[in-house]
């Protein structure tokens, strides 16, 4: 599976396994820049039509007009086809709440959304959003970790009135999203970074194979409390070697008050699963024995919602395995089967602790119920409950909505980001309607555009907005769908 993004001069990104990257010697760009270029591009002024002097009927102007234009109706899927170098992919700004994309010094692999004191369920606008990620830049020394504070980020302006124009210099300032940033030192990569639902620590797994612990308060608190200081202490990070210089991409904090503390499992290249607990004094413990069972390398881990000391684990063995971390023999409990290529991401249920979905590199990816896995243990089989093949390129990410359990979010090495409601049904009449793509599940709400996407999260404090990262830096949106 291929994970890493293109490099700012690069056309296409490096494959997982053989970890070669070019060195490219172009400058990046400056981070910060929004790119909104919907907002205001819209105009509606009424139309006088008049005769010609000679009394011409305009009406057949018009019709030349559209003769000479040929439109295409058909319906464009990006995962079908690829744009012609004559052709452009505009968003329809009526089928979104809110777009903005947002370009960064380098790409990042991951990220995570921050919880802030702004509240639950937000709906108005403008919005905030708090982001973690790290980067991977052509040269080791230019990494770091980004503590990202987006606000400013505006409604989808549909229409412009004269009025709206004639204010357009007075509220341009004021209508603009503004990105403020701090960083942090860190001479690697980063694979996949967590934040801790319980705290403002953050968890990052580096391409080195080292754990880097960060705590991310102070930094927060200096977006808004003016005089705070960022002393070079508050960028260090406490480091855990366990994995001992062997690369991997999987981690996950408990979600458990019981370990508000802190506690992280995380996976490696090498098929190796370890568990660590912050203790009292802030420093770190992690069992001596890894957890072992697959025969791959670790993609995914994800603590149950529900059971302390329970997790899955998604592998390129093309298994989910269940674990007890308690349990003497570091062995799994269960494992099903569940593609017959990598299992690239995963994501358990918090509404619905039973089901859990994942992602694999043949494009499929499906929603399982926990229930019957049991069933393994007496040589059944077990199948999804619900399987898609609509994406034709590797899932890369793939989570569940916080809070209404038929919501899935879906990133895909075909550069796009769907949205999926798994209780829709239509009846026949309905399905009749396809728009002229016959091989579009009913279940699929939305298709968002997101070059070379590689995670992509839920905004769970502001229901239906999303964030994803990719090739060309960060989209945040809302569409009309969740």
């Amino acid at each position: 599976m291929s994970k890493r993004p293109a490099e700012p001069t690069s056309p296409s990104s490096g494959g997982l396994k053989n970890r070669s990257r070019e060195t490219p010697e172009t400058q990046p760009p400056e981070m910060g820049d929004f790119e909104d270029n919907f907002e205001d591009e819209f105009e509606s002024d009424d139309e006088v039509i008049e005769a010609g002097a000679d009394g011409e009927d305009p009406g057949e102007d018009e019709g030349k007009a559209v003769e000479e234009m040929q439109l295409d109706q058909q319906v464009y899927m990006p995962s079908r086809r690829q744009l012609a170098k004559d052709e452009i992919l505009e968003p329809d700004p009526s089928a979104y709440h809110m777009l903005h994309s947002m370009n960064v010094n380098w790409p990042c692999l991951s990220f995570d959304i921050l919880q802030d004191g702004l509240g639950d369920e937000r709906r108005g606008y403008p919005a905030t959003v708090y982001l973690v990620t790290g980067t991977q830049a052509a040269r080791p020394k230019d990494n770091e970790i980004t503590v990202m504070k987006l606000s400013g980020l505006q409604k989808m302006r549909q229409t412009k009135t004269e009025e709206d124009e004639d204010s357009d210099s007075d509220d341009e300032a004021e209508d603009d999203p503004i990105l403020e940033s701090r960083s942090l030192p860190l001479p690697t990569t980063t694979n996949r970074i967590r934040v801790s639902p319980h705290s403002s620590h953050a968890a990052s797994l580096a391409e080195t194979g080292d754990v880097h612990i960060w705590d991310l308060s102070t930094h927060l608190a200096s977006f808004d409390t003016p005089g705070t200081t960022i002393t070079p202490a508050a960028n260090k990070s406490t480091t855990l070697r366990m994995h001992k210089h062997v690369e991997g991409y999987a981690i996950d904090w408990s979600p458990h008050l019981r370990e508000s503390m802190g506690k992280i499992v995380t996976g490696d290249n090498d098929g190796k699963i370890f568990v660590s607990t912050r203790k009292e004094d802030g420093t770190w413990a992690t069992g001596k024995d890894p957890l072992r069972g697959h025969t791959g390398s670790i993609e995914e881990l994800q603590w149950s919602p529900t059971e302390r000391h329970v997790f899955a684990s998604a592998s390129s063995d093309g298994t989910v395995k269940i674990y007890d971390a308690r349990a003497n023999t570091k062995k799994h409990q269960l494992s099903v089967s569940v593609s017959s290529s990598d299992v690239n991401v995963a994501s358990w249920c918090s509404a619905v602790p039973h089901l859990l979905s994942t992602g694999a590199d043949d494009g499929v990816w499906g929603v399982w119920d926990l229930r019957t896995f049991p069933n393994t243990l007496k040589g059944e089989h077990v199948s999804a409950t619900a399987s898609f093949t609509f994406h034709q390129q590797p899932i890369t990410s793939i989570e569940f909505h916080s809070t209404e359990d038929s919501i899935v979010a879906v990133g895909s090495a075909d550069s796009t980001v769907t949205l999926w409601d798994l209780s829709v049904e239509l009846d026949d009449e309905e399905s009749r309607d396809t728009g002229g793509v016959e091989d579009v599940p009913p279940q699929l709400l939305f298709v968002h555009y997101c070059k070379d996407v590689k995670e992509v999260h839920w905004q769970k404090q502001a229901p239906g907005t999303v964030v994803a990262t990719g090739a060309d830096g960060f989209s945040v949106f809302k569409t009309i769908s969740v």
